[in-house]
């Protein structure tokens, strides 16, 4: 590409990134508008184009913020710059993480994947140079040779998946007629099945489920029998979103809100809204996902929250808020909910005499760092807790596969793949079901194979 027409590249992204400023959109969905209607841009150039910045402001805050960790400036250039994004050569592990703190994004958004592509042979693989889990070969270009790896298979059958979405459409014959007592039994069965990880029996039983949790709302219709059918679709969408159906999971929030609304139940009103935000923050929708979270945080705020239920769903509440600020680069803003949401915790221990949601909430700290880029502190976040500190399989999973990512996200390839076998051996679910966490495992065993740990971690996946 000539001076011209990289010249006019640079007109093309202005235009679209004042055109998306005027329409109220957010640096990443700016990115990805430019990398849509830009040719010839990479992630990495359209996320710095999207902020406005050229690569002197870059390299500028990029010295900012090694000064602000008392570091030497790490040497970056603009050739150097410029050779990341035209892809001629991938950043050392050693710049990777500043990058993603500087756009506050992951390397996923960066374009710093790990990659493979197959080579002559159907049956052998071709390793190339990795740019997001240990490893880097500068001398080589991977944007000529990279193909994106794809995740295993999960262990979830698609037809539980197919058959759950088709009883969301036409709802199955409730049967006999159940009463509260046994849709709440059920429930906390299905919710005994989350917590250890269980998916694919609390797939299967979902549409029954929820038949006769509706039925059982509609015959007797009282807030408990609202709050009831509220919670199951909340559960549902938990487990959609886990496994990755994302559509799916927000047609099952909008249910459990709206039957949420009809209990006229503060704390089922909560739930709800902790689940639409979660699936609004996954589309990218940050302020109205932070708006549906904190107008219900609110309601129960002015309630006094004396109640265990009313403090317990605050403060998840304030968790969902925080990783939403953490998510839109507002780092502030995230970390100033987070300490509310500890606040709360601190209170609920002292209210009900169990220290469960102090550990839960100070994962966050983990999750919080690692969305803003900051894999380093993430690590150190993690370090500084225990998975014994979780009641359940599902969140001593989740301990793991969130200090997995992080190490990942900093391009320790060992370390990654021991927290993926750890994960796995609480719940394997939350590496084979997972798609995000799954693609990191597919990518760590095709790249690092004689890495400690990764042939255990690719024979546990098989």
């Amino acid at each position: 590409m000539d001076r011209t027409q990289r010249a006019d590249l640079l007109r093309q992204a202005k235009v679209v990134r004042l055109d998306c400023q005027r329409h109220g959109m957010d640096v990443r969905q700016t990115s990805d508008k430019i990398l849509e209607e830009v040719p010839g841009v990479s992630p990495l150039e359209a996320r710095r184009l999207a902020h406005g910045w050229s690569r002197a402001q870059a390299l500028k805050r990029i010295s900012d913020l090694y000064a602000e960790d008392g570091l030497e400036e790490p040497g970056v250039t603009s050739g150097m710059l410029c050779k990341w994004e035209h892809g001629n050569v991938a950043p050392g592990p050693e710049y990777r993480p500043v990058l993603c703190r500087l756009y506050r994004a992951s390397p996923e958004e960066l374009g710093l994947r790990t990659r493979r592509r197959r080579a002559s042979s159907p049956t052998s693989i071709t390793l190339v140079a990795t740019v997001g889990g240990g490893g880097n070969d500068e001398s080589e270009n991977p944007m000529q040779r990279r193909t994106l790896i794809k995740a295993g298979v999960a262990a979830v059958p698609l037809h539980l998946l197919v058959t759950l979405e088709d009883a969301l459409a036409v709802p199955a014959e409730p049967g006999r007629p159940a009463s509260l007592a046994e849709v709440q039994q059920r429930l906390q069965v299905a919710r005994g099945q989350f917590d250890t990880g269980a998916l694919a029996p609390l797939l299967g039983g979902f549409p029954a489920m929820l038949s006769a949790s509706l039925a059982t709302a509609e015959r007797v219709d009282t807030p408990a029998g609202w709050a009831l059918l509220a919670g199951a679709y909340n559960l549902a969408t938990d487990v959609l979103n886990k496994v990755g159906r994302k559509d799916t999971a927000r047609l099952t929030a909008d249910r459990g809100v709206l039957y949420a609304q009809r209990s006229e139940d503060a704390v089922a009103q909560g739930a709800s809204a902790r689940a639409m935000g979660m699936m609004l923050r996954t589309s990218g929708r940050h302020d109205a996902a932070t708006r549906v979270v904190e107008r219900v945080a609110d309601t129960l705020a002015v309630m006094g929250l004396r109640k265990a239920p009313q403090l317990g769903t605050y403060l998840r509440l304030m968790c969902t808020s925080a990783y939403t600020a953490s998510q839109a680069g507002d780092r502030e803003e995230a970390f100033a909910r987070l300490a509310e949401a500890e606040r709360a915790a601190e209170r609920l221990t002292v209210l009900t005499g169990k220290a469960e949601a102090e550990p839960f909430v100070r994962m966050y700290r983990v999750n919080l760092n690692y969305a803003l880029g900051d894999a380093g502190a993430a690590v150190r976040a993690g370090q500084e807790l225990h998975p014994d500190m979780y009641r359940t399989p599902e969140r001593r999973g989740r301990y793991h596969t969130d200090m997995a990512r992080s190490w990942w996200q900093w391009g320790k390839s060992e370390e990654t793949a021991h927290a993926l076998l750890a994960a796995y051996k609480e719940a394997p679910s939350e590496v084979r079901d997972r798609p995000k966490i799954r693609r990191i495992a597919d990518d760590l065993t095709a790249l690092h194979p004689r890495v400690s740990g990764v042939r255990e971690l690719a024979t546990a996946l098989r």
